[in-house]
């Protein structure tokens, strides 16, 4: 019956071929997404390609397209066919841009990809990737200053950049984790400073505004207490030190119940209820 309908209305357009093709295409589109909701990605591919060539000016086929792709995507796994999967998410988002430059999905979703392409990278090739994933989240913020996520990612960078480096630090001194801080040794704790405090200072920040954006975004308090928590080595005296780790266990403590109240929210459904009867 659709197919008929179709039929009718391409009729019924006359000369109007390009409405026709709009309509073709709208079609494949609509398959395209009944296709990915039950998980048959590859049809999904093929119903948003048609899709596209028959109205390239479709507004939504491409981001779809990109979408699809990513969804097949593994982050970290490394063979041709996962590749090519995330090869052509980025293809096809760049192309969302080109059209689009101030597309929050597809800027949301090229951060995501550089993140996590960084993440399985040697460190060199890491630091790059952040950078590139750090691009894509200020320009999304130049979007949607409410962005949180991105406000989020930064800090998540940030921290990805200068964890190593601090974990390095303490196991070159020999310091194991629940050894307490600052770091004693002057020249490793300067170095640290100079390379990671500004970026360290920065995440902080886009934390404290993400949480500004959400008053409960309590992943962005666990990573607070992190940033802070590790900040705190570089500190000169033990009495400063212990202030900063007390503010970090505010706020892992404030993360936990803002996550406990929330579970509270959460309507219950099933089980055994009291008979209200």
């Amino acid at each position: 019956m659709q197919k008929i309908l179709l039929s009718l209305s391409c009729a019924a357009a006359l000369f109007g071929l390009t409405g026709c093709d709009r309509l073709k295409s709208r079609d494949h589109q609509n398959q395209g997404v009944a296709a990915f909701k039950n998980a048959k990605y590859q049809d999904a591919v093929e119903h948003f390609k048609t899709a596209l060539q028959l109205d390239p000016d479709s507004p939504n086929a491409q981001l779809y397209l990109a979408t699809t792709y990513m969804a097949q995507w593994i982050p970290g796994a490394e063979s041709p066919e996962n590749t090519e999967f995330v090869t052509h998410a980025r293809e096809e988002f760049s192309k969302v841009l080109q059209k689009s430059p101030e597309d929050r999905t597809a800027l949301q979703s090229m951060a995501y990809i550089a993140y996590n392409q960084a993440t399985s990278l040697p460190l060199e090739e890491k630091l790059k990737k952040f950078d590139e994933a750090t691009d894509w989240n200020k320009k999304l913020i130049a979007v949607d200053p409410t962005a949180k996520e991105a406000y989020y990612s930064l800090a998540v960078i940030a921290w990805g950049k200068f964890y190593p480096a601090w974990n390095t630090a303490r196991a070159s001194l020999r310091m194991r984790p629940e050894d307490p801080g600052p770091i004693k040794d002057k020249k490793i704790k300067e170095d640290l400073k100079a390379k990671y405090e500004a970026a360290v200072n920065d995440g902080i920040q886009n934390l404290q505004k993400a949480i500004e954006i959400d008053k409960e975004y309590d992943d962005a308090m666990a990573y607070l207490n992190l940033l802070i928590r590790e900040k705190a080595d570089l500190v000169d005296s033990v009495d400063d030190y212990k202030k900063q780790i007390e503010v970090a266990d505010g706020w892992i403590q404030k993360a936990l119940d803002t996550k406990k109240a929330k579970a509270a929210r959460q309507p219950t459904t099933g089980g055994i209820v009291n008979d209200t009867k």
